[in-house]
């Protein structure tokens, strides 16, 4: 089910695995409110949140210092998700980390763009009505992992168990369990995913953290475009 609200379709919260749908959390001197939150988050100083509102946090997730979050139509981040210091998920579309992801120090995820071609003006100082935009999303799958300094562009669906080598650019889908590398990224390489999978499991009955059910915030991975009159 999805209900409408900002910026587009929104899925209905399920209080018992992702938190209280009216969440705040106290945040350098501050509530900071947030769509759900889970048990065991750590929110380092010096972090941005943008339309916190729209930001879904599981149950054992880092965000380290000087990282930029925006809600956009709706950011989902699952459990035992680390996004580590310098990185940024920005552009005002959608986001989604299910769960087991890791981010490294510097990763931008890139959930919308500027239109470039002189369909508009471009920045966000100038107001809506000129502006040429378009907004998109981020998907990561279950264990996915970006290393140091890693751009994903809007569009993307990283699969299960994916890792993306350091200073990679992402312009489009990467498989399950592959290794890839360089700008663009492709493939040179494959990930055992069978000792992962029965330690995951093991993870969630330890820790009696439900798994994300990922389905439904799919709703979310829309494209849209707005551009102004002439």
């Amino acid at each position: 089910m999805c209900q409408p609200g900002p910026g587009g379709c929104w899925p209905e919260a399920r209080p018992a695995r992702y938190g209280s749908p009216v969440a705040t959390i106290d945040y350098e001197g501050r509530r900071l409110p947030l769509a759900a939150v889970g048990q065991a988050v750590t929110l380092h100083p010096h972090c941005v949140f943008i339309a916190s509102e729209r930001i879904r946090l599981g149950s054992h997730v880092i965000v380290s210092e000087f990282t930029c979050i925006h809600g956009g139509r709706g950011t989902v981040i699952g459990s035992f998700v680390h996004v580590a210091s310098h990185g940024s998920i920005a552009g005002g579309g959608a986001c989604i980390l299910e769960d087991f992801v890791g981010l490294s120090t510097g990763v931008r995820l890139i959930t919308g763009s500027e239109m470039v071609k002189g369909e508009g003006l471009t920045n966000p100082t100038i107001p809506a009505a000129f502006r040429a935009v378009r907004r998109s999303f981020v998907h990561l799958g279950r264990h996915a992992f970006l290393a140091t300094n890693v751009v994903v562009h809007p569009g993307v669906t990283i699969g299960e168990g994916a890792v993306i080598g350091s200073g990679s650019v992402v312009t489009r889908d990467v498989a399950p369990w592959t290794i890839n590398l360089g700008s663009p990224a492709r493939p040179v390489g494959t990930r055992d995913a069978r000792k992962i999978k029965l330690l995951e499991a093991r993870c969630y009955e330890t820790t009696g953290v439900e798994p994300l059910d990922v389905s439904p915030f799919l709703a979310l991975k829309t494209e849209e475009a707005s551009v102004p009159e002439p």
